[in-house]
């Protein structure tokens, strides 16, 4: 099977040659010009022949066109620190426009992924991540004062949503033209550590709705419940076809989850076991996740 028939085979539950498997990560400083962030994404798929590509560009970069700053402090996670954040008091978030998408950050990572298509055409298929409303929206105040104001300022929260949602579909719009299979649409506040559900029904699901709604006519939605305690009921009718989540580190495991969604699972791996000296764990782990799925509609990740 070549990469396209292995991922739509495992969408539709049928049997594949082996089990697609996929590996992504940040990278601090590549991620500052399209061209060397589109150089490392290469390299890495030319070292490990990943079955898809996700396109990974610093958590920031659909901020910076806002005015946040920000700067990679050697986290292991190649994620970038907040030098200074946008949103203070809760008249701050009424200050956001609408932003072009092909300007700016958000053009920059439209330029990546136009190097990527160019230099894999339809062989490998690309994925670009993109951060929910909710995810944004903290990215911009910091979770403290995100939760307070969505507590107690609840019009200002939702002109921000609407705005930030506004702009990202844009994004997507002008990203589907480039020929991605999907997004990864990384979701961080559908967890019971975050909110409650009712809070997550009101300033979460329906701006997810809308911007799924921007990526349907695509094939390879993939959507990331960042967190442990995830409020996967509340998810599990989102229209994306493969879901992900830590599975090992919360319920569900692969086994349940796989079958309270429609589409397939990703997973199968605890990240920080990829930082471990000796594979032997990670390797179990791999072993583990295809028993429990009879390899079907299993996404090794």
């Amino acid at each position: 099977m070549n990469k396209r028939e292995r991922l739509e085979a495992t969408l539709s539950g049928e049997a594949v040659d082996r089990v697609a498997a996929a590996l992504w990560r940040h990278w601090p400083g590549d991620d500052q010009r399209a061209e060397d962030l589109a150089a490392a994404h290469l390299a890495w798929q030319r070292a490990y022949d990943w079955d898809f590509i996700v396109a990974m560009p610093a958590q920031t970069f659909s901020l910076q066109d806002w005015g946040i700053e920000d700067r990679w402090r050697g986290d292991i996670d190649g994620t970038r620190a907040f030098v200074r954040r946008l949103i203070t008091e809760p008249e701050d978030w009424t200050s956001l426009k609408v932003l072009n998408p092909t300007d700016g950050s958000l053009g920059r990572q439209l330029d990546c992924l136009r190097l990527l298509n160019q230099e894999l055409g339809e062989e490998v298929p690309i994925v670009q991540v993109i951060y929910s409303p909710l995810a944004q929206a903290k990215f911009l105040a910091g979770d403290s004062n995100l939760i307070r104001h969505m507590r107690q300022n609840a019009g200002q929260i939702h002109h921000a949503l609407q705005t930030i949602t506004d702009t990202t579909v844009r994004f997507i719009q002008e990203a589907r033209k480039l020929g991605i299979a999907g997004i990864y649409y990384d979701v961080h506040h559908a967890n019971y550590s975050a909110m409650a559900e009712s809070e997550y029904e009101v300033f979460g699901r329906p701006y997810d709705l809308q911007l799924l709604r921007a990526a349907d006519e695509l094939w390879f939605n993939i959507l990331q419940i960042t967190g442990g305690n995830p409020m996967f009921h509340l998810m599990a009718d989102y229209p994306v076809s493969v879901v992900s989540w830590a599975d090992r580190q919360s319920a569900p495991s692969l086994s349940e989850g796989i079958k309270r969604i429609k589409g397939a699972a990703s997973g199968g791996i605890d990240r920080w076991a990829l930082h471990d000296e000796d594979p032997t764990n990670m390797l179990s782990q791999a072993q583990d996740a295809i028993r429990q799925t009879d390899a079907k509609k299993l996404i090794l990740t």
